[in-house]
Formats: structure tokens, sequence, C-alpha cells
């Protein structure tokens, strides 16, 4: 058992990084388990679409109504103590939802309120606690520690928490939600036990505006993490647009049911699995530049594989692949960024970053149904293999120098 702990968790890379994987297990288990019990919540109360429809937007809007103000938020005060705090409020929030579904005084106007407050915390929980890794482990130890947390998110945001909250809500609706307070409280217990070095105080007055327009600056003239941030969101686009179709593509030209889908979406996270497991031995055995040149030739080739297969067993292969490359990519993407940041920029340009992630998503969304509607469900896969094709090509060459962006900061420094 001791070998397998400091296999998983390093004594080189000390306590306090134990504590935020334990913290991230606890908030990314109630995190899944709200997947599944949140539209179910909704759909318990409603059968309109369109409001249906509406309490996952209301999850997603907050990244773009906040997550610079977030950003800002993570990079003045003890970050720390942000997580603990708002993590106490989604608690809050959640115990007056399980109250009103305990009195029979929940409503769809009482769900909806609820998701937007839990989406705007997760905005801030979010950008602030991506912040203290490179806080609590070394440089060289950053693609670990990004693999560990993203293994974390992958088995209990992914696979675990929605089997578990789909189940709870089935004993009843307020269950689901009061496990939640408890992985979120636990959450805030492993956060309170981490010691973080204080952040290094700036000096002279500070506005919210100066602050957001300084993460902007840095971003756009750091080369390395422009390219990062522009391929991200571009990449996205292609991503989001393919995946837009994806349970009706499954079902229709896969001949896939509910079942069969939900296993397609599985697939993929155990690939995910697989990759975070390996990505110590692959991180010493390839470069990062490599890792990066690889991961966005597999994502293009998925689009193209999907675009042309009809056969079920070869897209799940698809998918397995794909899902391998997802989270080695996420956590090397990670890696590169937090590297090359500045500590007192952290949370800034990450928002940025994120806000890139969910604005990209979002657009291929919306593109995605018009092109399966002009040209079939195979549409998407056929634009988001050609897109992807052409990013790919342009920043090519440009990825060594992402993936390395880290040493010419201190040189530059140096």
């Amino acid at each position: 058992m001791g070998r397998i702990v400091e296999a998983v968790f390093p004594t080189r890379m000390g306590t306090p990084f134990r504590w935020l994987v334990g913290s991230a297990l606890a908030g990314n288990l109630g995190d899944g388990i709200a997947l599944a019990a949140g539209p179910l919540l909704v759909a318990s109360q409603t059968s309109d679409p369109l409001l249906v429809a509406l309490a996952g937007l209301l999850q997603r809007l907050p990244w773009l109504l906040f997550g610079l103000h977030a950003g800002v938020l993570a990079d003045r005060v003890d970050r720390r103590l942000v997580v603990i705090v708002v993590d106490l409020l989604r608690a809050s929030v959640l115990a007056v939802l399980v109250a009103a579904l305990v009195t029979g005084a929940v409503d769809t106007t009482v769900v909806l309120v609820a998701m937007f407050l839990l989406g705007t915390a997760e905005v801030f929980v979010d950008t602030t606690s991506a912040t203290l890794l490179p806080m609590v482990v070394g440089r060289a130890d950053l693609g670990i520690g990004n693999a560990r947390l993203m293994t974390s998110r992958i088995t209990m945001n992914e696979l675990i928490g929605p089997a578990v909250g789909a189940a709870l809500f089935a004993l009843g609706m307020a269950w689901p939600f009061a496990v939640q307070i408890v992985c979120l409280l636990l959450g805030a217990l492993l956060i309170s036990r981490m010691a973080v070095p204080p952040l290094v105080a700036r000096e002279g007055p500070r506005h919210v505006r100066r602050d957001i327009a300084e993460g902007f600056r840095w971003t756009w003239g750091n080369p390395a993490v422009r390219t990062l941030t522009l391929a991200i969101v571009t990449f996205n686009v292609t991503w989001g647009a393919a995946w837009s179709v994806l349970v009706l593509y499954a079902t229709d030209r896969l001949g896939l049911g509910p079942v069969g889908f939900g296993l397609l979406t599985t697939v993929a996270a155990a690939g995910g699995i697989v990759g975070t497991a390996g990505y110590d031995w692959l991180e010493r055995h390839a470069s990062l530049a490599a890792i990066m040149r690889v991961g966005l030739v597999v994502e293009t080739l998925t689009h193209l594989g999907l675009a042309l297969t009809t056969t079920p067993w070869v897209a799940m292969t698809i998918m397995f692949v794909f899902g391998v490359h997802a989270f080695v990519w996420g956590t090397t993407s990670r890696t590169v960024r937090m590297r090359a940041v500045p500590n007192q920029l952290q949370g800034r340009v990450g928002s940025l970053y994120s806000i890139g992630v969910f604005g990209g998503i979002v657009a291929g969304q919306a593109l995605g149904g018009v092109i399966a509607r002009i040209w079939g469900l195979t549409g998407p896969f056929w634009f988001a293999f050609v897109g992807s094709a052409v990013i790919l090509a342009l920043i090519w060459r440009q990825l060594a120098h992402i993936a390395h962006a880290d040493e010419a900061a201190l040189a530059a420094g140096a």
C-alpha cells in the first residue's frame, strides 16, 4: 500500500499537494452527482424544452459574465480562502434547495435560480483552485500534478458521480443535493489543511478593469501563451460542432440506443483514465512538443474516422483513443501554461483560457446544428476534420515554442 501511495502521491510533492488532490476528489464527486441530478430535477419540474435548455445555459453563462472577475479575485487575495468561502456558499445554496425539495416549496424558478448561483460559484472555485497547484509543487512536477487532478475529474466527475447522482435521485429528489453538500464541506475542510505561500502583494491602487487589462496584455504579449489560447478556442469550435450532434450520430448513424450513446462517452472517459495514468511514463519518454503534436493529429483524425464509419465497434475504438488524447492534451496544455505564467497572473490568464474553452464550445455547438441541418449528421464531423487540419498546419511549427514557453520566460527573467 505504501508503494502505491508513493507512486500516486510522491513524497517530494509534499503534503499540501495530497490535500489538494483529496479536495479535488470530493469536489468532483459532488459535481458529478449534480451533473446527473441537476437535469433530472429540472425535467421533474417542467417539460418545456426552452426551460430545460435554459437551465444548462444558466450554468455556463456565468463563465462569460464573471470569468474575468474570478481571475482578478484569484490574483488579489488568499486563494485558499476563496475556495473555502465559495464552497461554503455553494453548500448554503444547496441547503436552501434541499429544504425547498423536502417541504415541497420547490418550483421551476427556484431550480433555475439555484442553477445560476451554483454555476457562478463554480466559476470562482474552478478559476481559483487551478492556481493552487503551481503554488505547492515544483515546476518539474506540474505535469504529474495536473495528471493526478485530471484523473480525479475523470473518475469522480464523469464516471462515478453521474451514476451515483442518478441512483440517489431515484431514492428521492433531495438526496443527491444533500450528498453534494457533504462533498463540498469535505472539500473545503481538506483545502483548509493546505499550507500555501502568500501571494506577493502589489503596490499602489488596484482597479478591476486595470487588472483585467493587465491579464489581456500579458497573454497577448506572450507569443506562446497567445497561440495556445487561440488554438484552444479554434479547436473547441470544431470539437463543439462535431459533438453537438453526437447523440443523434450515435442513435441514427450507428444504430445505438440511449445505452449505446452512454457507452460512447464512457469509453472516452476510460481512455482518459489510461492517458492520465500513463502520463508519468509519457512525460519521461517524449517531449511536450511531441505530445502536443501527436495529440492534435489524433483529434483531427478522430473527426475523419467518425465521419467515415458506420460501425459501432470502430466508433467505440476511435472514442477510446480520443479519450486518451483529450485528457493527455488537457494535462499538457495546463502544465505548459502554468509553467509559463507568473504566479501573480495565474488567475487572470487562466480565466481567459477557460473563457476561450467555453466560448469555443458554445460557438461550435451553434455551428454544428446549422451544418447538420444543411449537410446531414456527418457534416459537422467533416467541418471539424477540415477545420482542425487547417489550424494544425498553421500552428505546427509554433508548437515547439509553445511547449517550451517557460524556458523562454526563465531566460528572459535571468
